[in-house]
């Protein structure tokens, strides 16, 4: 079997992987080690199983073991035959690989003796060799001695002239780099929504939709034959609450299901930010509200998931983080899962009016559905609408990020964020903790 390497005037030409040497080998394997053991790799657990195995398979020259079917039964415990069109798992963690590949030779040493990648449609690792040193070129032969000129003035001159060119070249292209460096360099906020360009697929904006009852037609014209002029118009219907006595019964085929509404305000406000950023970097996204969307396709695309308790995706993929949403004694709080840890809930003013709130901002790179996700939730909406706010505004977020630890742009995170209410209105919001793993 050969290991298809790209030849170039730097590197080797193809290779038989079963008859490399037991020096290639190591070196290959040493290499994997490296790449697995980097901050790239390091705390993604699938990301490293796949490439440990397709490389270990290619150097045992099983060319069957690198297909997409044996690779999610092997290495993702997928039964045998099973449906690679309805389950993407290898195709997901094909293009994470390559994506940390290409994060991890960025800051590599120039003078690996072999670099790693996988190529766009195989599964097969190609090894790029670095190039055989040259052999040093011969000593010239002694020769009849000659007799050693002085340089002239002019020569002199020359000489001087070329050395300060050169000077000045170098300082030049060192001025340059430096200038090209800093505009390449990727700002916080850029950094944090890298991940969601690692697949071609758009990404799912993903609102819940809640139950939402309204009185029935029926409902309506008792209320206005005893109220004269009431409740008359749809638009009156939907806009004004009806006004009936708080201790009048009436009956459950008295309300009606609507399936039309039940989308929250906090919810849409951070969507419609999401949705705008999202077209500013450059990346197609679609919403998805209530059951337009399922596991199946959160497992296909990078996806944003927005509100907490009306939303299972976000309960589900927060349950077992650092910080989670739960119900305690009654109420919505957001919790420290850990001995002693903290806990935050809403706070209301003496005439119940909501005053402070509280919302999550988590950043999965490789989340339980294989893709990258992004939660913005709060207890209620404002905590919702402050964590679309958060994760959306350049100057929020960098803020947000300022003591972030060293390497935290390959790392997961969840940041719990506060935001104080003004006249109903949802004030900037605050960090008041953060965990990166």
């Amino acid at each position: 079997m050969k290991v298809p390497v790209v030849s170039t005037n730097h590197e080797r030409a193809f290779i038989s992987a079963p008859n490399l040497d037991e020096e290639s080998r190591k070196t290959v394997l040493d290499e994997l080690e490296r790449i697995l053991a980097s901050s790239s790799f390091r705390s993604a657990a699938r990301s490293k199983q796949f490439l440990q195995y397709v490389v270990e398979q290619q150097l045992e020259g099983h060319p069957e073991a690198v297909k997409e079917r044996t690779i999610g039964a092997e290495v993702y415990h997928r039964p045998p035959g099973y449906a690679t069109g309805d389950d993407p798992v290898v195709r997901v963690q094909a293009g994470e690989v390559r994506r940390r590949l290409d994060q991890y030779y960025q800051s590599a040493p120039s003078d690996v003796r072999v670099r790693i990648q996988l190529p766009l449609g195989s599964y097969s690792p190609v090894f790029h060799w670095a190039a055989t040193p040259s052999q040093p070129k011969p000593a010239s032969v002694a020769s009849d001695p000659v007799e050693k000129k002085e340089p002239t003035r002019i020569n002199r001159w020359w000489w001087l002239v070329a050395s300060l060119c050169v000077v000045a070249a170098v300082v030049a292209a060192i001025a340059l780099s430096g200038v090209l460096r800093s505009t390449r360099q990727k700002t916080a906020f850029q950094q944090f929504w890298e991940p969601v360009f690692s697949t071609q697929q758009p990404a799912l904006i993903c609102l819940a939709k809640g139950i939402t009852y309204r009185p029935s037609e029926g409902l309506y014209e008792r209320y206005a034959a005893t109220h004269p002029g009431t409740y008359r118009t749809e638009v009156e219907r939907f806009s004004v609450p009806l006004q009936m006595d708080p201790s009048e019964k009436i009956l459950w085929g008295d309300m009606q299901l609507e399936e039309g509404y039940g989308v929250a305000l906090g919810d849409v406000s951070a969507a419609l930010k999401f949705s705008a950023l999202l077209g500013h970097l450059g990346k197609t996204n679609q919403v998805r509200i209530g059951p337009n969307y399922s596991f199946q396709d959160l497992r296909n695309s990078p996806a944003i998931v927005i509100g907490a308790f009306n939303n299972r995706w976000t309960i589900d993929m927060l349950s077992s983080l650092h910080f989670a949403f739960v119900i305690d004694k009654g109420q919505y709080t957001i919790r420290e899962q850990v001995p002693e840890g903290r806990a935050w809930v809403s706070a209301y003013s003496n005439a119940h009016k909501l005053e402070e709130d509280y919302g999550i901002v988590a950043r999965l790179l490789n989340s339980k559905t294989g893709q990258f996700t992004v939660a913005a939730a709060g207890l209620r909406d404002s905590g919702t609408e402050a964590a679309g706010e958060l994760a959306s505004n350049p100057e929020a977020l960098t803020a947000a990020l300022h003591n972030a630890p060293n390497g935290w742009q390959n790392k997961n995170m969840e940041i719990v964020l506060k935001t104080s209410m003004t006249d109903s209105i949802p004030g900037p919001p605050q960090v008041v903790a953060t965990y990166f793993w």
